[in-house]
C-alpha cells in the first residue's frame, strides 16, 4: 500500500532567506532549492530530503499575492526534544504560547515574523 504524506506547504513571507534561517536554526532542515519563482517574486524550499515549507515572497515588498491563503490556521511540525526547540523559538525573539500537554503530545505554539502561527509537537 502507497505511503501519503504532505510533500510541502506553500506560504508567502516578507523575506524568504530570514524565514529560512529561523526554520533551519529550529528544525535543522536545509535549503532544497532557491531562485525565481511566479510573477517575478522568489522562493526558497528548505526541509529535509522528504518534505519542505515553500518560502515565497512577491517580487514587490509587502504585496500579496495569494489571498487565497488567508484561511490558513497554522503549520504544525513534530520534533523530538519539545522543550530545546521552545528555546531556540525564544532566543529568535519571538513568544511560545498556549502550551498543551494531552493525548497524544505535549505541544506550544509561537507566531514567526510575518505572523504565521507554527503548533511544535512532541510525542515522545
Amino acid at each position: 500500500m502507497p505511503t501519503t504524506f504532505i510533500e510541502h506547504v506553500n506560504v508567502t513571507v516578507t523575506n524568504p532567506a530570514r524565514t529560512a534561517k529561523l526554520i533551519q536554526h529550529l528544525f535543522g532542515w536545509h535549503i532544497r532549492w532557491q531562485g525565481a519563482a511566479r510573477d517575478g517574486g522568489t522562493s526558497i524550499h528548505v526541509g529535509d530530503d522528504r518534505c519542505y515549507l515553500a518560502l515565497y515572497a512577491p517580487p514587490v515588498e509587502g504585496e500579496r499575492r495569494y489571498p487565497k491563503g488567508q484561511p490558513l490556521n497554522h503549520v504544525a511540525i513534530v520534533v523530538d526534544d519539545l522543550d530545546a526547540i521552545e528555546a531556540k523559538v525564544a532566543a529568535a525573539g519571538l513568544k511560545p504560547f498556549n502550551h498543551g500537554d494531552y493525548e497524544p503530545g505535549r505541544r506550544f505554539y509561537f507566531f514567526d515574523f510575518d505572523g504565521i502561527e507554527f503548533e511544535i509537537v512532541s510525542y515522545g
